[in-house]
């Protein structure tokens, strides 16, 4: 299937302020602030909880409320200018880091929490401690010995909970008895910590907390994370060389994670461990505790492929197995999904399952969807239903190339909630559900609140419109139906003839980049408008196809190369596309860096220069839950690691020739793909004569939130590809 958005400007655009894109793209954080976000829902639907800045260049965001029993009136309830007094924002190093694994660029108000009735807000600024009356729309601080990390309320309202200094500590929601539950004992401060995230958790698994209330408000579950057995990287800064390096626990592939035990504190002072396998289970996956069951916790193996879900006695500690899951190691792994395993209101189990082939939503043990629906994530469950974020399923009658939508199920059958053709999220409580809709031919995402499916209000957004929009065709190429997005240059016209090629991908797990939304092509539509046909392809090892798609990558990363020359190859074979075989480019970030860099040295007759951003390049240099999911384990399996790996013990490992143009580009304190990983392929570069050039990026994070930095980087680029194409 093939559909297209032109894409021609809007008559007041002119070539200048398409120009200047780069600048708009950065000093609005890819077109995120001012958007609203990170909803919440009163279970009665009388209000919504959410953030949202000023403008679409204010970084600085407050907390908001729409009051749904008048029409839909917005307030401020929590100011961060206000409650910090002008003050500037000052974090400590432990929330900086919770910000970098979450990719949060923001300032302010970056998360909330609320209790259950969602009338009381708490929230972290500077590292002390605030909660605001959403009813009222008031704000206080709360004494807190801090820096304060995720506070969240009980679900009575009455006590918030919140780390600080390794510690977890409550307090009373009006300030009083502020205590340690559980706090590092002595000679244990360095490595302990009580209610965080380790870091492949927060980094790869999805589960940023280290701490869940009971539905009762008496107790909480909360993590023990011990990185003492983890090795220790150091993260300098040689820009400023009278800085002390960071000292980071780093559990790269093959060698020890940090462990991980769970307690039930009470807030008499109690304290009981909850037991399990944990030399056979040592990953702590998922954590769910409601009115509905039993705690429920979801365990895996280290090669992820075998889990258990398991029911807690929050009296004894012991856990019952309600279900296991297992996967063969050789060819795939259990995948983890948002939004479960939790329970349902009728005690019954609720998980997302690969079973015949296809991503089914399973109530207890009975499938609730088939083949024709590929389930993403759970997004609320009630007595009537489920909600869910899905794609068309591989036995779909028609294919929705890059569209998610939300859907109802239930035994009855299943309802699409969302309408129009695009990308879609839900958050619903109380009758309520909040849509949030993005497309191919509208800016930015809009936002319904939707009751009995209809609309009874939106919520504004105040970001920015870009200065361009994309003309992109979605479409498929090859045998395997890759899906493709193709972008040529606004003003472009057929008698033009052929372009040079920009590949464009990411291109790996968990990245979806061939999406019907309007924003996610912005950058390749600003290449394209310097001259470039762009190609956006996911690949076999992208989500959101099938579970054999993505299991696909195992044992062997390097199809995901074949697939970005598949793709390319066969829509060139078309003729539809004016593509220049004989001027080809790739540029990619993390894993698309990892591939660019792959295409260079690899398959130099396809490409002719890479732009390689943040790669990992020596595999056996990324974490243990992301590698050892795809290859196993490097003692194990090093000719695996070898052969999907860029350099291998300081060599380049496979190069062909010619040798191609690269620019590699690395943030100096990257502390997720470390810096390393640049570092020894310029050196092994370097060692088999092949010029290239480095581009370090001075106290730049994977992230790269600087607006000079992201501004600047995208024209130096554009620059390298024009001199290494010879345009």
């Amino acid at each position: 299937m093939t559909t297209e958005n032109p894409g021609n400007p809007r008559p007041e655009e002119s070539p200048a302020q398409r120009l200047s894109f780069p600048r708009q793209h950065a000093r609005t954080q890819r077109f995120t602030l001012g958007a609203p976000r990170a909803f919440t829902v009163a279970p009665d639907g009388s209000r919504l909880a959410f953030l949202r800045s000023s403008s679409g260049t204010d970084r600085v965001q407050s907390l908001w409320v729409l009051d749904l029993t008048d029409g839909g009136t917005e307030r401020v309830a929590a100011d961060p200018r206000v409650l910090l007094g002008g003050t500037a924002e000052r974090l400590s190093a432990e929330e900086r880091a919770r910000r970098e694994r979450s990719r949060e660029g923001g300032a302010g108000i970056v998360g909330y929490a609320t209790d259950a009735a969602v009338e009381l807000a708490a929230f972290a600024l500077s590292g002390r401690l605030f909660a605001a009356e959403l009813p009222a729309g008031t704000a206080r601080e709360l004494p807190a010995p801090g820096p304060v990390i995720d506070p969240r309320p009980s679900p009575d309202g009455r006590h918030v909970a919140y780390v600080a200094r390794g510690a977890l500590r409550v307090t009373g929601a009006d300030g009083a008895d502020d205590r340690a539950l559980a706090a590092p004992e002595e000679g244990e401060e360095p490595t302990v910590t009580y209610g965080l995230a380790e870091f492949v958790a927060a980094e790869e698994m999805g589960r940023a907390r280290g701490f869940w209330w009971s539905p009762d408000s008496d107790r909480l579950l909360v993590a023990r994370v011990d990185d003492a057995p983890v090795r220790r990287w150091w993260i300098a800064d040689p820009a400023h060389p009278d800085r002390e390096p960071a000292q980071v626990a780093y559990p790269a592939a093959g060698t020890p994670n940090a462990e991980v035990r769970l307690f039930v504190l009470g807030l008499d002072g109690a304290r009981t461990e909850v037991l399990w396998d944990r030399a056979r289970f040592p990953y702590l996956a998922r954590v769910h505790w409601s009115a509905d069951g039993a705690p429920l916790l979801l365990v895996q193996s280290r090669d992820q492929s075998s889990q258990l879900y398991l029911a807690v006695d929050p009296d004894e500690g012991a856990t019952r197995m309600v279900h296991a899951e297992e996967d063969d190691p050789t060819t795939g792994w259990l995948e983890l999904f948002a939004g479960v395993p939790c329970w349902s209101p009728s005690g019954r189990l609720v998980r997302i399952v690969d079973e015949g082939g296809a991503r089914v939503l399973a109530w207890g043990e009975r499938p609730l969807t088939g083949p024709q629906l590929h389930v993403r994530s759970v997004l609320d469950v009630t007595e009537e239903d489920i909600l869910v974020a899905a794609s068309a399923g591989a036995e779909a009658a028609e294919a929705e190339t890059g569209e998610v939508h939300v859907y109802r199920v239930n035994e009855l059958g299943v309802e699409r909630v969302s309408r129009e053709p695009g990308v879609h999220s839900a958050v619903r409580a109380g009758g309520v559900t909040v849509l949030a809709s993005a497309t191919l031919d509208r800016p930015g995402a809009r936002v319904q609140v939707l009751r009995e499916g209809k609309q009874v209000a939106t919520v504004a957004s105040h970001a920015q419109r870009p200065g361009l929009t994309p003309r992109v065709t979605l479409t498929e190429g090859g045998t395997r139906r890759i899906p493709c997005a193709v972008l040529l240059p606004t003003e472009y016209k057929e008698t033009d003839g052929p372009l040079p090629v920009l590949l464009d991908p990411y291109g790996g797990p968990h990245g979806q980049r061939v999406q019907r939304a309007h924003n996610i092509f912005l950058t390749s539509q600003w290449f394209a408008d310097q001259g470039f046909a762009v190609i956006v392809a996911d690949g076999r090892g992208t989500p959101g196809r099938s579970p054999a798609w993505e299991k696909s990558v195992k044992n062997d990363m390097t199809i995901t190369l074949d697939d970005q020359i598949d793709a390319l190859h066969s829509l060139a074979a078309t003729g539809t596309y004016p593509l220049d075989l004989d001027r080809v480019a790739i540029r990619g970030w993390s894993y698309g860096g990892y591939l660019a860099g792959m295409a260079a040295l690899r398959r130099p007759d396809v490409f002719h220069a890479a732009v390689v951003g943040a790669p990992v390049t020596d595999l056996r240099l990324y974490d243990t839950h992301y590698e050892e999911r795809y290859l196993g384990d490097p003692a194990k399996n090093p000719e695996t690691y070898r052969r999907n790996s860029l350099i291998w013990d300081d060599g380049l490992v496979e190069p062909a020739e010619p040798h191609r143009p690269m620019l590699i580009v690395h943030g100096l304190a990257d502390d997720n793909v470390v810096v390393a990983h640049s570092l020894r392929l310029s050196s092994a570069l370097l060692a088999a004569g092949r010029p290239h050039e480095v581009l370090p990026l001075s106290g730049v994070t994977h992230m790269t939130p600087q607006e000079q930095v992201a501004e600047n980087l995208l024209l130096l680029q554009v620059d390298f590809l024009k001199r290494s194409l010879g345009l």
